[in-house]
């Protein structure tokens, strides 16, 4: 029993360092973002379309837009995956679906902006 419980253990910890090693995405208020974004250079996109984008958006930052699949992994991949990304859209949907994707792609860290651009605002 108590061999069995060892592997349990070794397995369940070896399957938590393997998730902490492919990234994660964490959701941040507006202050927090703001203040993120605001010390130092940071990979900032907007994932909304060209549309919404143009009615305005967060300075500094690059738009790539979600629905358009294919454009959006060719941008992607001239990102640094090393360095953290700070991602938005409208509300938080796209962005949330859009920092799964990035996970999936080797994205390491991956900071979306709770509320979107509407809270932004």
């Amino acid at each position: 029993m108590k061999v069995i419980f060892t592997v349990f253990s070794f397995l369940f910890l070896l399957n938590f360092s393997f998730a902490q090693e492919k990234g994660h995405v964490e959701l941040l208020d507006v202050p927090t973002y703001k203040a993120s974004i605001a010390s130092k250079k940071v990979q900032l996109v907007d994932v909304r379309t060209p549309q919404e984008y143009a009615k305005g958006h967060i300075e500094g930052s690059i738009n790539i837009n979600f629905y358009q699949k294919e454009e959006f992994n060719k941008k992607f991949e001239t990102l640094d995956k090393e360095q953290p990304v700070y991602i938005y859209c409208h509300s938080g949907g796209r962005s949330n679906s859009a920092a799964k994707l990035l996970l999936k792609m080797g994205f390491t860290q991956i900071f979306d902006l709770k509320g979107g651009y509407s809270a932004w605002k």
